[in-house]
């Protein structure tokens, strides 16, 4: 709250206050890191794709995110993804101890449904999926 009471306009922080106090009253936050030092790691053992590990790790935190996201439903609880990242990183780091090598990706917090999800808008998906055969 502090860190983004700095950043937030002051005309607008309330909006910003109601989101964070509703995350505080979740069960529980999962972070979300990639270890950047395994990553880098990869990328110099296959120079030819070196340009390719930091798009793979962000493609398998996603997928983990979307596994535990779809566990947490199935438990019937709420769950959220936020990235207030890069903002919160250090006060993040500091708070739990993680290395400085890990790179905060998201966070979700979970916990009891106040109310069903809003629908979202979105292209049709004959204008976002292609099928060529």
């Amino acid at each position: 709250m502090d860190t983004l009471r700095k950043i937030v306009p002051p005309a607008n922080f309330a909006t910003t206050e109601a989101k964070i106090n509703s995350f505080a009253a979740a069960y529980g936050t999962i972070l979300y890191f990639d270890d950047t030092t395994i990553v880098d790691n990869m990328a110099s053992q296959f120079p030819l794709y070196a340009k390719n590990f930091p798009i793979w790790a962000q493609q398998a935190n996603g997928m983990m995110q979307f596994a535990v996201w779809t566990a947490l439903t199935d438990l019937g609880l709420g769950v959220n993804l936020q990235h207030y990242n890069p903002l919160i990183d250090d006060e993040v780091k500091k708070l739990t101890g993680v290395p400085k090598e890990w790179q905060l990706i998201a966070q979700m917090p979970f916990g009891h449904p106040t109310e069903p999800p809003k629908p979202i808008v979105k292209v049709p998906i004959e204008e976002r999926v292609k099928v060529l055969q």
